[in-house]
């Protein structure tokens, strides 16, 4: 019954890896097709791509979305790691699920919904749409899924060392230096590289935010995309495709690199403290 049920499983397994890439390889495929369509694989050819570097409008706003993504990830790396800091130190527990409350709104809010408050406000009090209204924006959709990132980490730290670190005569900021930042790295490294994918491929809310001479990859798309089919787009959207691939392989041997560094410290502290008794 067990080999049986894992079998099942298994193939439960394939068939939802196979609805979810099958569309994403379809446009690979077809991103090398020399037809120009996606009717019919005529032959093959990488002029699609060349296409793509050639297009110089494109590659601006590449390195645009690119740098929204970076900024506004590191902005919101460090606000919502203080915020999570701050909400795990609460000494009141009502005041504390209020604050996680207000911050899970966000995350469960519609990107429409989100997007068109943006837009009201930045229109409310004259600010001008463009590369900082898109910016600021980003900065706050990002906040709350590094505070849920952040939080199981700081839970996870022992509040002993918190204690020791005070009773040696650390003061707030060595203590915040060198003990819950470290405990906390792989939570706000998580947070950043969350921060980055959503900010990268966001589109609602920028739809709403951008300004004229200013736009996003994902915008830029969707406008071409109204246009028609080019394969232009399978080709940048391939590339994009393979470069999240990369930040998701970086993301696993950096982990992996942290799980197997705690593992050696946790040995090492075992040996010393056997070589001690």
């Amino acid at each position: 019954m067990k080999n049986k049920r894992f079998k099942w499983s298994n193939l439960y397994l394939i068939a939802v890896f196979v609805v979810l890439y099958s569309p994403i390889a379809f446009l690979i495929f077809y991103s090398f097709n020399d037809g120009g369509t996606m009717n019919s694989f005529t032959g093959f050819t990488l002029d699609n791509y060349i296409a793509v570097f050639e297009d110089t409008r494109l590659i601006g706003i590449v390195l645009d979305t690119l740098l929204i993504a970076l900024l506004s990830s590191l902005l919101a790396t460090i606000i919502g790691t203080f915020g999570a800091i701050g909400i795990y130190f609460l000494k009141k527990r009502k005041t504390r699920n209020a604050v996680l409350s207000f911050n899970s709104i966000l995350l469960v809010s519609p990107d429409v919904i989100i997007g068109a408050s943006f837009l009201i406000l930045f229109t409310f009090i004259g600010f001008r749409l463009g590369f900082i209204s898109v910016l600021l924006s980003h900065v706050a959709f990002s906040i709350p899924i590094v505070v849920l990132m952040v939080l199981p980490k700081l839970q996870e730290m022992n509040d002993t060392m918190l204690k020791a670190a005070r009773d040696l005569g650390a003061n707030t900021w060595q203590v915040m230096g060198k003990v819950v930042l470290p405990s906390i790295a792989p939570g706000i490294l998580a947070g950043y590289f969350m921060a980055f994918t959503y900010s990268l491929d966001d589109f609602a809310v920028t739809f709403f935010v951008t300004g004229n001479g200013f736009t996003t990859l994902a915008v830029e798309i969707y406008s071409r995309a109204r246009q028609g089919v080019s394969l232009e787009i399978n080709a940048l959207s391939a590339l994009m495709f393979i470069f999240a691939l990369i930040l998701v392989i970086g993301y696993y041997f950096i982990q992996q690199y942290n799980t197997t560094k705690k593992q050696k410290n946790k040995k090492q502290q075992h040996a010393e403290a056997v070589g001690m008794r």
